[in-house]
């Protein structure tokens, strides 16, 4: 969320914002309720120290009655506007959950993902010199996956590898891990169940009622848990309500967890191979910093990304998405999107995004700077790798006619030395 500060001295750049992101505008209704609510706690203390001094006239005084009478009449008054003040409270604090953050100025303006921009393009897609299978028909064919009989077993969007297929997923989720490790995240392995509310302070949701997450969200029936879908939800609270030292930022963490969606909006949609499930692991890039440090931390987020692109010898290319496409927490976000030869298409495989402080004030996580002020932290997230998603370009870039399937050179020794699976070798 932003400062109230901020919006009452800038509101014409917040509805600017609400404007580009394509959310509604309620900065004058908030400013009006925010105004009534700060009018209504300056007459609550003054009329309590009226009462307070009536009070402490009262003993003293020959004729008590009408200091009495006076004094329930404040009690009165002040019982009616602390009602009126909680009401206008929780009303102010439901629209300060509705305002999006301030986009970045350098990113594209446009309502949706039609506005994105390619920033730049790495490796050419290969020139088959056969007719190249889509993901499933290597799948198929090698006996990597049993998706009728977990269809029946599990319900539909849910999935399981066999094999080499699994192991080659198992060697790229602990390559990207190791190599966030190299560069100094510190690995977590991330629970998947939670708490509504960790879940709605990472600020991916709108407005204060938590039943807004129901369609997106698995929760537990009879519990006051549920699945989240990320590990950046952990990770977003892990330092909740501290405040850290400014020379231990910046913190980074490479989260690992299961992560459950419903995908209630995606009907119909990706509904063959390895492209949507409500079950999948994903490695997860997560930092604290100062807001001076989240520009090159973003960069550094986002190469991680890109590296590991070019560790799987795949091609390709990065995105600058719009202000309709990023969502209502980000400040920035880029898209990395890895060719796959079946759809003749680059396909997302992760999302780099700068939060500024905008989860660090739904969280209550500062820091102390030099001066020894305290600040709410900026945050940035990024996918590290999301698997089975990130095997279609791996399966489908590296295949042979045969319908085997080469082994990245970087993943080998996590294969036990083998440079190809599947097929007739």
């Amino acid at each position: 969320m932003l400062d109230i500060r901020f919006i009452r001295e800038n509101p014409d750049v917040v509805k600017n914002a609400c404007r580009v992101k394509g959310f509604e505008d309620h900065i004058d209704e908030l400013l009006a309720l925010d105004a009534r609510v700060r009018e209504l706690k300056t007459a609550t203390q003054t009329m309590t120290a009226e009462k307070n001094k009536v009070t402490r006239e009262i003993p003293t005084a020959t004729d008590k009655a009408p200091l009495i009478a006076r004094s329930k009449e404040i009690a009165n008054e002040i019982a009616a506007d602390m009602a009126e003040l909680a009401d206008k409270e929780a009303a102010l604090n439901d629209l300060m959950h509705r305002v999006p953050q301030i986009p970045d100025a350098s990113a594209p303006i446009g309502p949706d993902d039609s506005a994105n921009v390619e920033v730049r393009r790495v490796g050419a897609p290969r020139e088959f010199d056969f007719t190249p299978r889509a993901q499933w028909d290597l799948l198929d064919m090698n006996g990597w996956w049993l998706p009728e009989k977990i269809g029946k077993i599990c319900g539909t969007r849910t999935y399981a590898l066999v094999g080499e297929a699994a192991e080659l997923q198992l060697a790229i989720e602990t390559y990207v891990i190791q190599k966030l490790i190299a560069k100094g995240f510190t690995f977590i392995e991330c629970p998947s169940i939670t708490k509504p509310q960790t879940i709605f302070d990472a600020g991916h949701f709108m407005g204060s009622d938590l039943s807004v997450m129901d369609n997106d969200v698995f929760m537990l029936a009879g519990t006051d848990r549920c699945l989240a879908g990320t590990a950046e939800i952990i990770l977003n609270s892990l330092h909740g309500g501290e405040i850290l030292n400014e020379r231990d930022l910046p913190i980074k963490y490479a989260g690992f967890s299961p992560c459950f969606r419903k995908e209630a909006g995606a009907a119909g949609r990706d509904t063959r191979g390895l492209a949507r499930f409500h079950q999948f692991n994903k490695v997860e890039q997560y930092i604290y910093c100062t807001p001076a440090q989240s520009n090159e931390m973003h960069e550094h987020i986002l190469n991680n990304l890109c590296e590991v692109m070019e560790d799987l010898e795949l091609p390709y290319r990065v995105i600058a998405n719009s202000t309709g496409d990023m969502g209502f927490n980000k400040v920035k976000m880029n898209d990395v999107e890895a060719w796959v030869p079946s759809e003749n298409a680059y396909k997302e495989l992760g999302s780099c995004s700068s939060i500024g402080q905008f989860q660090a004030r739904r969280t209550n996580t500062r820091y102390r700077d030099a001066n020894g002020d305290v600040q709410y932290v900026a945050t940035l997230n990024n996918t590290g790798i999301a698997v089975p998603r990130a095997l279609v370009p791996v399966l489908e870039n590296h295949q042979n006619a045969d319908g085997s399937v080469n082994i990245p050179k970087k993943l080998q020794p996590l294969m036990g030395g083998r440079t190809k699976i599947g097929g007739k070798h």
